[in-house]
């Protein structure tokens, strides 16, 4: 009798047990174990026991601490209505942010919530915000907000931080200071978040205020106005800030501190930083650096320029997961090694599983690479042998290759066949295709689909414009740079920047603020004498002034527009970097536009006559010139080759077509010629036999056939 007394009151302290287990594996997400007991639970018919013993309760929890959604969700629905508490509610809800793949899951989660008459707290309101955070939904956060006064809530510490922070991302600064100054009581983070939002949007000037009022500063707070510093060319600054934060206040850097300071300087392109903080990471970790500071130096010196100090870097990585391999893949296909990008990729599937971005940085560099057929196979095989659904930003990468290579009804058939629509990404990059190429009615086409999207980005726009110009068609040329005008839409101006020293120098075109301007400007009159006696032409071909007809025009007109390509920001900041560092030393420049093609000729034939390695990040790629050849292989500069010119008698911009175009194309050019009738031949030979420009050509011809080493070729250049 006492026997089964022990046995009756065992069973009956079981559910008692199992939901403390249960929640102890909830505690350290010990979800390996908490599933052993979830069958114990179902073979032992426990499982189905009372809803008063809440088990049921107790596993959704582990579930959902464990970020397993999908049974979370299940075992939360088969709890009865009348054995729900808060608790379980904001679980599943916090779970579905923080773990769920699609946010709408978590904004109908919430939504049901309120249609069940939940009373929410601070915790569930927080995983809104963070929630709204993610997605940028300023109108769902505004919504929440709202709950948050009717329910008393609005005064809370980590509430009023969580509306701060979305505020932050959402770039509303002024949002941010109200909900700070309504605060009762603030803390490290209240200040810290506020600090994130006038750096990022206001500058670096109003945060130092900020960052000077707070009352107590913790690691967040410094590294946020250090890379701030950092990120916005402020290098001093940032440097001083930072000796501050480590010799005075002896706060140590963490990873993640030091991953920070790492990203402003990819940013910003200040790699006498980056090198900095490589030091002190490899004093205070050693070969052993943790992972996200060895990604973020792989980045760093990816975006910086010296790419082979980053796969170095990379290579003695103690560990690599996919967002290394990801930075390493993205920075190799920004500098054009596509081939290098596909023979190492192999060894990343032996080490990590490639995701989305690893595809979108294999097709970037198939793209920069004019790999078309390696491109197209792993497009074709992401999901049949990947198991990656293609999505826009795969598709875009794609359009570009085909595009690149000269497929354009092969791109536009990829387009319609998309599964969604086409975004500005994708149209854009077939705009830009229609004007290397020449398919001047495709272009017109996509531009009205792209002013649909965006009726004030000028890169569009211009684009078509040059296109209208390489076709003769000055007046329709003209009449789209007055219709920007007159809407007050202004392209956005060039601006090349260079390190020197701890210092950043900027320069726009035709600049004279800077100190050296005397000095800058006498090198570079002294740069183009010797361009010209090394064959360059200036290729004035986009060059438009206002009242420009398009055509010849008098020497004057064309003189201006040399003169105008000369003073182009690119070139101001090579020549200060040849005057300012010493002979041999690489030169490292930022431009946020794209590199035009006249200083990309240019450049070339200024990295063989000055010795110099000179690499310039533009907004999509790197270019780095070294003995008179490009990176990209002159494949991004790629033209049309068509007799265009040769009909208008082989003025100027015919000249242009040729040096674009390198000898081959001229070679081919005067081939054409011996098969023309008699009036084009005249207009040809008017070219051909123009002593000035023939030798021009030859020198430039030379240089050429050097550099390839032809010599078979040398021979045909006085003909």
């Amino acid at each position: 009798m006492k026997c089964s007394t022990i046995n009756f009151t065992t069973l009956q302290s079981l559910p008692a047990h199992f939901r403390s287990l249960l929640r102890s594996c909830a505690r350290n997400s010990s979800l390996s174990t908490g599933k052993k007991l979830h069958a114990v639970m179902l073979t032992s018919g426990l499982a189905s026991s009372s809803p008063n013993t809440f088990l049921l309760n107790a596993l959704h929890h582990l579930y959902a601490s464990c970020g397993v959604t999908s049974s979370a969700r299940h075992l939360f629905y088969q709890i009865p209505r009348s054995h729900k508490d808060v608790a379980d509610w904001t679980t599943l809800l916090t779970s579905l942010v923080q773990h769920g793949t699609k946010p709408s899951e978590g904004f109908c989660f919430f939504k049901e919530m309120r249609k069940e008459g939940v009373v929410l707290d601070d915790v569930a309101m927080i995983s809104v915000f963070v929630l709204c955070t993610r997605v940028e939904d300023l109108g769902m956060g505004r919504q929440a907000q709202g709950c948050l006064v009717k329910m008393g809530l609005g005064l809370g510490v980590k509430v009023c931080n969580a509306v701060m922070n979305m505020y932050v991302k959402c770039g509303l600064v002024e949002e941010v200071r109200r909900v700070f100054c309504e605060m009762n009581e603030r803390n490290v983070v209240s200040w810290s978040t506020l600090l994130e939002g006038v750096v990022k949007w206001e500058g670096v000037e109003n945060g130092r205020v900020v960052f000077d009022e707070m009352p107590e500063r913790n690691e967040v707070g410094w590294t946020i106005m250090i890379a701030g510093y950092v990120g916005n060319g402020f290098s001093r600054e940032g440097f001083l800030l930072l000796d501050e934060m480590v010799l005075r206040f002896r706060l140590g850097l963490n990873f993640v501190t030091l991953s920070s300071i790492l990203s402003a300087c990819a940013q910003s392109g200040d790699v006498l930083m980056g090198r900095w903080v490589h030091v002190y990471a490899l004093k205070g970790m050693g070969r052993e650096m943790h992972i996200m500071v060895g990604t973020a130096l792989v980045d760093m010196y990816a975006k910086c320029g010296p790419i082979d100090m980053a796969f170095k870097v990379f290579k003695y990585l103690p560990k690599r997961n996919v967002v290394a391999w990801n930075a390493m893949l993205g920075g190799l296909a920004m500098h054009g090694r596509g081939k290098f990008v596909l023979d190492i990729f192999p060894k990343m599937i032996e080490e990590a599983k490639p995701d989305d971005l690893t595809f979108m940085a294999v097709l970037s560099a198939c793209s920069h690479s004019g790999l078309v057929d390696q491109g197209y196979h792993y497009f074709r095989s992401l999901e049949s042998e990947y198991g990656t659904t293609p999505k826009i930003e795969h598709y875009a990468c794609m359009v570009d290759i085909l595009g690149r290579a000269g497929h354009l009804e092969e791109a536009v058939m990829l387009i319609k066949k998309m599964p969604m629509c086409p975004n500005e990404v994708v149209l854009g990059s077939l705009l830009g295709s229609c004007n290397a190429h020449g398919k001047l009615q495709l272009g017109e086409r996509i531009l009205q689909e792209l002013i649909q999207m965006d009726r004030h980005n000028t890169e569009y726009h211009v684009l078509l414009s040059n296109m209208y110009v390489l076709e003769g068609k000055q007046d329709k040329a003209n009449s789209l740079r007055q219709i920007l005008k007159s809407k007050g839409i202004r392209k956005v101006p060039g601006v090349s920047s260079i390190y020197v020293g701890r210092n950043i120098h900027q320069f726009s075109a035709g600049d004279k603020s800077h100190p050296l301007t005397k000095e800058i400007y006498h090198a570079l009159n002294n740069m183009i004498q010797r361009l010209r006696l090394a064959g360059y032409v200036p290729n004035t071909t986009n060059q438009v002034f206002p009242g420009s007809d398009g055509r010849e025009g008098s020497s004057e007109e064309m003189e201006e527009k040399e003169q105008a390509l000369f003073l182009h920001s690119e070139k101001l900041a090579v020549c200060f970097g040849l005057i300012s560092t010493k002979p041999g030393a690489p030169l490292y420049i930022f431009k946020n536009l794209r590199i035009c093609q006249d200083c990309h000729s240019a450049i070339k034939i200024v990295s063989k006559i000055y010795n110099r390695e000179i690499v310039i990040r533009d907004r999509n790629r790197f270019h780095c010139f070294k003995y008179g050849s490009c990176s990209c292989s002159d494949y991004w500069t790629h033209q049309r080759t068509t007799l265009l010119f040769l009909e208008s008698g082989f003025d100027r911009r015919g000249r242009d077509l040729i040096t674009k175009g390198r000898l081959k194309n001229w070679l081919k050019l005067k081939e054409s010629c011996l098969q023309a009738d008699d009036e084009l031949k005249r207009k040809r030979r008017r070219f051909f036999h123009n002593a000035a420009h023939l030798d021009s050509l030859k020198a430039f011809s030379f240089t050429l056939f050097a550099e390839w080493g032809d010599k078979s070729q040398i021979s045909t250049i006085g003909y």
